[in-house]
């Protein structure tokens, strides 16, 4: 099976007027927000809730804490396949990327690619593909090249010219710590990503980025109330400025807020030997609308879906 392929990207402004697109993952955190009768009002308060997050964090020079706000842009990536008997633009993955904008010199600056992260084939191997190779077992297992598909395809993906040509650096991608981990606090402070934690045993998440050639490290920067989980390929201290990470911080640590308030938007904050858990009952709720278990039904169907219209008809290609 003779198949060219190729990588697209398309770009979306991410604001209190973004509407979902057709080929955006429902399940995707901010596709979430923007749906329903206080869908605007959800967008305005969370992109506030990033503003001042940004300004809280690049204190200096900033006295009345205004001087920045962030723009977001989604972007949406496919795999466009020829095969002899058809062509297809099958939707991959979703990321955020930010800009960062300086009121006070008037100018723009490039943030980072990656933040966010949604991916259909991830759907499919998290809640389709293990379902069922763990159905009837004993003991839940995962098959050694788990994840080599996706990994593939990612690693494909920031190596194209197409990947070079629009983003000057590789992604970081943050996400919440994991709710069956313990993390333990270290003496490495950093002056923007905070306390450094550490985990001894890798989470299947963090096993699954690796399959995408990224590492992980965990920080808890100033006024969080729990660290947060970066994935990277190269140095995440040495290869990224203080903005770029702070935009990075200010954006996915205020979804968290939203998505994750027993974790992230908790009343005390994580102690030096921590395990998050969602049944916590000592939050505050914000004031946007997000519903949980929606989206994890939705995974499942999506998922699905991934294995219907791309795993099975493409597999000898993909394989």
């Amino acid at each position: 099976m003779k198949n060219n392929y190729k990588f697209s990207i398309d770009r979306i402004c991410f604001d209190e007027n973004y509407q979902p697109s057709d080929r955006t993952r429902l399940t995707t955190n901010f596709a979430n927000l923007a749906r329903g009768e206080c869908r605007q009002e959800n967008l305005r308060n969370v992109l506030l809730m990033i503003n001042n997050r940004f300004n809280d964090l690049a204190h200096w020079d900033n006295i009345d804490r205004d001087r920045y706000s962030v723009e977001l842009e989604i972007v949406s990536v496919s795999m466009d396949i020829n095969s002899p008997d058809k062509e297809i633009s099958f939707p991959l993955i979703e990321v955020l990327n930010t800009t960062i904008i300086d009121k006070k010199e008037s100018k723009r600056i490039d943030g980072l690619v990656g933040n966010s992260f949604s991916s259909y084939v991830r759907d499919y191997d998290f809640s389709v593909f293990l379902p069922k190779y763990n159905k009837d077992k004993a003991e839940f297992s995962v098959p050694n090249n788990y994840g080599d598909l996706h990994g593939n395809i990612f690693k494909n993906f920031i190596n194209s010219n197409l990947y070079k040509e629009n983003f000057k650096k590789l992604p970081v991608i943050c996400l919440s710590v994991s709710t069956n981990r313990t993390y333990h606090r270290t003496g490495n402070h950093h002056p923007i990503l905070g306390f450094e934690y550490q985990q001894h045993e890798f989470s299947l998440t963090d096993q699954y980025f690796g399959k995408m050639g990224m590492e992980v490290r965990y920080f808890m920067p100033r006024n969080s109330m729990a660290p947060l989980a970066f994935y990277f390929c190269g140095d995440l201290l040495s290869d990224y400025s203080g903005l770029e990470l702070i935009a990075t911080i200010s954006t996915m640590e205020s979804f968290q807020k939203v998505y994750r308030p027993e974790i992230y938007n908790a009343n005390s904050a994580a102690s030096d030997c921590y395990q998050p858990s969602l049944k916590n009952q000592d939050y505050s709720i914000t004031r946007i609308i997000y519903d949980r278990e929606e989206r994890s039904q939705l995974a499942t169907a999506q998922g699905i879906y991934t294995e219907e219209h791309f795993i099975k008809p493409y597999q000898d290609f993909l394989a």
